[in-house]
């Protein structure tokens, strides 16, 4: 039986919530001056959640199929789910952009509708500016199915566990070299590259390896299981380091260039944000023993939002962008209060379209073909069939 994470996708929403407001901050300008620029332009660390819990949801099933034995999740099917799952929001995206909110070329589209736009250096289309990491996160998605065949190899015992979990610590400090490294050079769109986030993809990972031992018995009990019944004290840490990294430590809040230094520094301090924001919703073993604190992830709400996150995370720009044409709304005149409103409304009703008339519909479909082994489209034709 499959084992949900109901936290993790309330989890998702407040990640897309942070980013839609660093976002609707900057716009208006309240992220670039006034006495809280730097808490709206530091809340980009949702893009860390999404990676750890990224790290964690799509590891998990290598590391517990490693340590029982079993066959670990065929690539190609895999990479249906993946496509199946992420690709039709982002084209209806790159077509919206393109009829509504206009300003790039016909090469921007395409490099946009293939995640390719990190890498020939066209991050910045108008109504599509947050896609750069799916472009990254897409790039983990691809390389997974190799980095978990070279690691789930050798007996599936507590001491695989603690080595796999020794490796993964050691790659926050890798992305963080990569990011002052990226510096140095002076080259900003390598800064948007898998291996300066592998860190953050990592911690998810690490994650799993530990939830899986735990689920399966390999690893005992462990001093960690206790922060998951304190997620208030764990998350109390999580607010002083976002604080530090509102500091000069993780660099500027505007365009201006960090050093070597603050690039490295703001990467490691997202990493340890995304650890202390995810852990809390998955240490509980069972999951049924999960803390009160998490009802508001776990609960209905939460759940609704968490499934329409992406949509709202696709879709929250091309609002923006939209809004920003309203009289009195033009960027950065301020308003952020009416303008976030506007703008997280006019996400959630498109999120909510594209979730219920595009996203599950093709879902269905995959999962019903994985189940069967056959092609929908077979399937679809034998129930027309059959008397």
């Amino acid at each position: 039986m499959r084992l949900r994470f109901d936290a993790l996708d309330g989890l998702r929403f407040v990640g897309a919530l942070a980013v839609l407001t660093t976002h609707v901050g900057f716009d208006s300008g309240d992220a670039l001056r006034g006495p809280f620029a730097s808490i709206l332009a530091r809340l980009d660390a949702g893009v860390a959640l999404f990676f750890v819990v990224s790290g964690f949801l799509l590891f998990r099933p290598h590391a517990m199929a490693h340590l029982e034995g079993r066959h670990r999740p065929r690539p190609l099917a895999y990479y249906a789910r993946r496509a199946a799952r992420i690709l039709p929001p982002l084209w209806i995206a790159v077509a919206a952009a393109a009829l509504l909110v206009r300003g790039g070329s016909t090469g921007d589209y395409v490099a946009h509708a293939t995640l390719t736009q990190i890498y020939v250096d066209t991050p910045l289309t108008p109504g599509l500016t947050q896609f750069w990491s799916l472009g990254t996160e897409v790039a983990f998605y691809l390389v997974l199915p190799l980095v978990a065949a070279l690691v789930c190899r050798g007996p599936g015992n507590a001491s695989w566990c603690r080595r796999v979990l020794i490796g993964f610590s050691v790659l926050p400090a890798v992305g963080a070299a990569w990011m002052a490294f990226a510096t140095v050079v002076g080259h900003p769109p390598a800064r948007l590259w898998l291996p300066g986030y592998v860190g953050w993809f990592a911690v998810g990972m690490g994650l799993a390896v530990w939830h899986a031992g735990r689920s399966t018995g390999v690893l005992p009990v462990s001093r960690l299981e206790v922060l998951a019944h304190h997620p208030g004290t764990v998350w109390a840490l999580l607010g002083a380091l976002y604080l530090l990294s509102t500091s000069a430590v993780a660099g500027p809040i505007d365009l201006t260039e960090p050093t070597p230094f603050q690039a490295a520094a703001k990467n490691l301090l997202y990493a340890a944000i995304g650890l202390l924001a995810v852990a809390p919703t998955v240490l509980a073993i069972p999951p049924a023993a999960e803390p009160r604190a998490l009802a508001p992830l776990t609960g209905r709400a939460g759940v609704w939002l968490g499934r329409v996150s992406y949509g709202v995370f696709a879709y929250h720009v091309i609002a923006l962008e939209l809004v920003n044409e309203i009289p009195g709304f033009a960027a950065f005149t301020g308003r952020f209060g009416p303008r976030w409103v506007l703008t997280l409304a006019m996400a959630l009703l498109a999120a909510a379209a594209s979730y219920y008339l595009v996203e599950r519909p093709i879902m269905r479909r995959v999962r019903v073909g994985r189940r069967s082994g056959r092609h929908p489209t077979v399937l679809r034709i034998e129930s027309q069939t059959r008397p």
